[in-house]
């Protein structure tokens, strides 16, 4: 699925690179009206749709969903907590891959309908949104929501106008994205086809072109790190050209995460099935787009860099 999902995470290129279409006519989403919300794909393996009176056979049974361990609402604090996780790995693939994110109305604090993925006869609180009653986990996540879309308007590469192919522009010797393995080299064939790889990262650099004009850009460059892996992954932050270390913006494992520099070559910790975003510091402070997406996620005005 890593070549798949790559292709994902780029906008569909693949699909809509031709006659002149733009990144943004890729539609991304993992809910919608029809089917479970996000909350109840990472609470219910099935559907239940009792309550619409019709022996539980109206809506579809193929819904990608797991819960973790248990069937619905649970007491036990580990499936809770990994439920959260994949809430937020989920909204933040989402929010920070190329093309349109659209995000379901609810979603960003948790809404649930208790396991009904066709709630069109439930006029109650299975299908209203009660914006009034959200919990303290839907809060934390409205908020975790509040940085990824804070960080998507911060860095432009992140919604340009064009498609990222991963060429080496030889005029500007600067590549659009490169695919990266743990240990920080470029992803060969062999990682894209073994089906043990559970862990890469998506080095876009701010400095490929923007537009037709060949000149570099002058967006921030970001660094995104995916793990499906069950398991802790270690992976090393690449050296970049005209950088000089990294900031930690984004963890799906630790939402209200500080702000932390690293330097090329660090050891960063991925979380077991977490994800990753840290922006590239090109100068003794901060860049200004990099300044940006860090006063709107930390509410924070001077960052200075200290590696």
């Amino acid at each position: 699925m890593t070549p798949e999902f790559a292709r994902r995470i780029t906008a569909f290129g693949d699909l809509f690179n031709k006659r002149g279409r733009r990144p943004w006519s890729s539609v991304n989403f993992v809910t919608a009206h029809d089917g479970f919300t996000l909350n109840d794909v990472v609470s219910y393996n099935d559907k239940h749709n009792e309550a619409n009176g019709e022996d539980n056979r109206g809506g579809h049974s193929d819904n990608h969903s797991w819960g973790h361990g248990a069937e619905g609402p649970t007491d036990d604090r580990e499936i809770i907590k990994l439920r959260e996780q994949q809430k937020r790995n989920l909204l933040a693939t989402t929010l920070l891959s190329h093309g349109t994110p659209m995000i379901l109305a609810g979603d960003e604090f948790g809404h649930t309908q208790r396991g009904n993925n066709n709630a069109y006869a439930q006029d109650n609180d299975a299908a209203w949104l009660n914006w009034l009653g959200i919990s303290a986990e839907g809060r934390a996540l409205r908020e975790f929501v509040r940085k990824l879309i804070a960080t998507r308007q911060a860095f432009p590469i992140l919604h340009r106008s064009r498609f990222v192919i991963g060429n080496v522009n030889e005029e500007l010797d600067v590549k659009d994205v490169s695919w990266l393995a743990p240990n920080g080299r470029e992803m060969r064939t062999a990682d894209w086809d073994n089906p043990a790889t559970r862990c890469f990262g998506m080095l876009l650099d701010g400095r490929a072109q923007e537009t037709g004009v060949k000149r570099q850009g002058s967006d921030a460059t970001l660094l995104l790190i995916y793990n499906a892996h069950h398991d802790l992954v270690e992976f090393v932050l690449p050296e970049v050209p005209q950088g000089r270390a990294w900031a930690g913006l984004i963890d799906t494992h630790v939402p209200d995460v500080t702000v932390t520099v690293y330097p090329f070559g660090h050891r960063i910790r991925a979380a077991g099935r977490s994800m990753l975003a840290l922006g590239l510091a090109t100068e003794e402070t901060m860049t200004r787009r990099l300044r940006q997406a860090l006063g709107a996620i930390m509410d924070i005005a001077e960052f200075p860099l200290s590696v």
